[in-house]
This record gives C-alpha cells, structure tokens and sequence, in this order.
C-alpha cells in the first residue's frame, strides 16, 4: 500500500514538474515578445519626438515668415487695406 502511494506521489511529482518547465519555455517566449515590444515602444517615442521637433520647426518657419510679411506690409503702407 505505501508503494503504491509513494508511486502516486512520484508519479504527481513528475506531472508537476513537466507542467513547470513547459511555464518556463512559456515565460521565456513571453519576456522575449516583451522585450521585442519594448524596443518597438521606444523606436516609436524617438519617431514621435523627431515628428514633433519637425512640427517645432516649421512652426518656427511659419512664425519668422508672418514677422517678415508684416515688415514688407508696413513697408509698403499695405497695412490699412
């Protein structure tokens, strides 16, 4: 009767044990997609960022133009119209 116990135990044992290194393999695959996930997120913020440093810029651009339209208008007493 202890034998087939003991049997039982070792038997359960074995199925816990394969049933942890196949959550293993599991984790392993899941921290590599994160990782690769990761390192997508932060390719995307430094594209955001140079976007946005763009938008800065040409907002920049846009501001510098209106001061020297204004300049020429005023020049040419275009202001009153």
């Amino acid at each position: 009767m202890t034998d087939n116990v003991e049997n039982l135990i070792l038997e359960h044992l074995r199925g816990i044990r394969a049933d942890v290194s196949s959550l293993r393999e599991d984790l392993k695959e899941v921290k590599g997609r994160l990782t690769n996930l990761e390192t997508a997120v932060a390719g995307l913020r430094r594209e955001v960022a140079d976007l946005y440093g763009e938008v800065v810029t040409q907002h920049a651009r846009y501001d510098r133009l209106v001061e020297r339209i204004e300049r020429i208008e005023k020049r040419l007493d275009l202001t009153s119209l």
